[in-house]
């Protein structure tokens, strides 16, 4: 890791998943082995050459949680002029991920399959994104659980240190104490500034799930934030 990559991120950390012994389908495997060698990129504790990931230069994206990919890969299909860095755990995810990437033969996206903490924390160098997408992460909805979510104050300052100037941190959750504690946390990242008063209208780039149509026809709400990096 380079001098300027260095982080006061500590090496254990709460974990926000779970790993749970999902089936994996018979197609989902067939792809997750073919696609891993093309476009999976194993961690590694150190910086990542997104060039050569991609083999390419252009604005990069990486999105935390990739769930089964077809948000993921919609977005990087409708955004060609962009790299996407897709990070999930579940084996699953993966490899319908790897499907996606394969049926709409997308160039501009990469998988990784590890911790994100570990991966921003020891891959990702300061400064090197133009975006960065958090939808729907486990919302650990009770509240002796609410410590293991994701966004807390020591990783968004993470996060806001890995973006370029300019560059986005866009999260969405259908749980609004989940979002009342994203706003307060985005918020109070230095680094960080709000590009709506409060929470945001939902960016055209990011499609409507099945499961997010179906909460809307229920009446759910749901909550986009999206900050900058100042300049």
């Amino acid at each position: 890791m380079s001098e300027d990559n260095k982080t006061e991120f500590p090496h254990r950390h709460i974990r926000s998943f779970v790993l749970r012994q999902s089936r994996v389908s018979v197609a989902q495997q067939r792809y997750y082995d073919e696609g891993m060698p093309r476009w999976g990129i194993p961690y590694q504790a150190k910086a990542l050459d997104f060039a050569a990931a991609f083999g390419r230069t252009a604005p990069t994206i990486m999105e935390i949680g990739c769930g089964m990919g077809e948000t993921t890969a919609t977005i990087a299909a409708a955004h060609p002029q962009n790299n996407y860095l897709g990070i999930e755990v579940h084996t699953p995810g993966v490899g319908a991920l790897l499907k996606e990437i394969a049926l709409r033969e997308l160039a501009n996206l990469r998988v990784i399959q590890h911790d994100a903490v570990e991966i921003v924390r020891d891959m990702i160098p300061h400064g090197s994104l133009a975006g960065i997408h958090v939808f729907f992460p486990d919302p650990w909805h009770k509240k002796r659980h609410n410590k293991r979510r994701l966004l807390q104050t020591p990783f968004v300052h993470e996060l806001a240190l890995r973006l370029a100037p300019g560059g986005y941190l866009h999260c969405a959750t259908d749980w609004e104490d989940y979002a009342v504690q994203m706003l307060e946390v985005l918020g109070g990242e230095p680094l960080l500034q709000n590009t709506a008063e409060g929470y945001a209208p939902r960016p055209d780039y990011r499609p409507l799930t099945k499961f997010e149509q179906r909460g809307v026809r229920l009446g759910h709400g749901v909550w986009d934030i999206v900050f900058r990096r100042k300049a």
